[in-house]
């Protein structure tokens, strides 16, 4: 693993997860699951697997002061500031960019900075292997074995094995499929050659850095710029091309159009991308009539299936009579109520919030 790094993407917003997650304190800092925040959890997946030089974390400048606080074993080099959200396509290139140029071996795991992950010796096994395929040019991706009909993930369709033996089974990818209508979700998961779309890719700095100059020449431009510079000069270069890049993710801008792209599907990792307040029923334990408090005081009665999730440290004690299936989330200036299987749509109450300019909320 001499010439592996990791590269955690830590720049989002995480509006699905208000309003306990807001500008100014986003999810990945927060210890929504367990005592460490998930961009703690992220990093201590990873130790003893990577030593702290070779984690690289990209974000923007007002998430990066807590960051270092929160992981201060990882060099302050480390960190790489985007000047703004441009998408996972810039965040993966810019990190592409400054690894080959400090190595140009250099294989990069990118993993976002929310995920949960329970099995974690099952996670460095796969991404060992995921570095045995990339080492052959592929650009590889982990997918999930999906164990329900989701509609808020992508999904990947596995194809022929690949044509060389490898420690794990790896598989061509046939196609990727933007996240499902639930008829359409169900069909996927029958057919059981399908995916959820994980996020986590593993590839050579040098491939992929070919991939963006073939499909994304002015992102790759930019890049050039920012690799031709010092690492003094970089801050400077990176501010004055960022705001001109288009915004566009990974899997749009190279992987659905790429050649030579694998998939490694991962069955048994405890994965979650807690992405939302009902993705927290699938890592957090319920009691017997299925519900879950969190950070506060919950007497329910007659209640069912149901998320509570108290402003941490308030005395306030909520009381639910003959509620099945909703998400409460109760914080210091806002209080959510919703049915669970709407917890998607909380961000567009963000968007709402946004748009009426009523900062103080978000």
């Amino acid at each position: 693993m001499e010439n592996t790094y990791a590269v955690i993407m830590a720049g989002g917003g995480g509006t699905r997860l208000w309003p306990l997650s807001r500008k100014n304190r986003p999810k990945q800092l927060l210890p929504l699951i367990g005592e460490q925040t998930l961009f703690q959890s992220t990093v201590a997946r990873l130790q003893g697997f990577l030593p702290p030089e070779q984690i690289l974390v990209v974000t923007v400048a007002e998430q990066a002061v807590e960051m270092r606080v929160q992981a201060p074993e990882i060099p302050a080099e480390n960190y790489i500031i985007e000047p703004a959200p441009r998408g996972t396509a810039s965040v993966v290139g810019l990190a592409a960019a400054i690894l080959q140029q400090r190595d140009p071996q250099a294989i990069m795991t990118v993993l976002p900075s929310d995920h949960f992950i329970r099995n974690r010796d099952l996670f460095h096994y796969l991404v060992k292997a995921a570095v045995e395929v990339a080492h052959d040019d592929y650009l590889v991706t982990l997918g999930i074995t999906p164990t329900f009909p989701s509609t808020a993930y992508g999904y990947i369709q596995q194809g022929a094995p690949l044509p060389r033996e490898y420690k794990y089974p790896a598989y061509a990818v046939a196609r990727f499929v933007e996240k499902p209508d639930e008829q359409t979700a169900q069909k996927l998961l029958r057919a059981g050659n399908y995916s959820w779309n994980s996020g986590m890719f593993i590839w050579k700095t040098e491939r992929i850095l070919a991939e963006i100059r073939h499909f994304m020449p002015e992102l790759s431009t930019a890049l050039e710029k920012i690799a031709s510079a010092t690492p003094q000069q970089q801050p400077a270069v990176i501010e004055s091309v960022w705001y001109d890049l288009k915004t566009e993710s990974i899997d749009y801008g190279i992987m659905e159009k790429a050649g030579q792209v694998a998939i490694l599907p991962a069955g048994g990792l405890g994965w979650s991308d807690v992405g939302s307040w009902d993705s927290l029923f699938e890592v957090l334990l319920p009691d017997m009539s299925g519900n879950i408090a969190t950070n506060g005081h919950h007497l329910a009665l007659e209640t069912h299936n149901t998320l509570v999730y108290g402003a941490p440290n308030s005395k306030r004690l909520i009381v639910t009579i003959g509620v099945d299936d909703m998400v409460l989330v109760d914080t210091e200036d806002v209080l959510l109520i919703c049915k669970s299987d709407q917890a998607q749509k909380v961000k567009s109450v963000v968007e709402h919030l946004r748009k009426h300019r009523q900062e103080r909320y978000l």
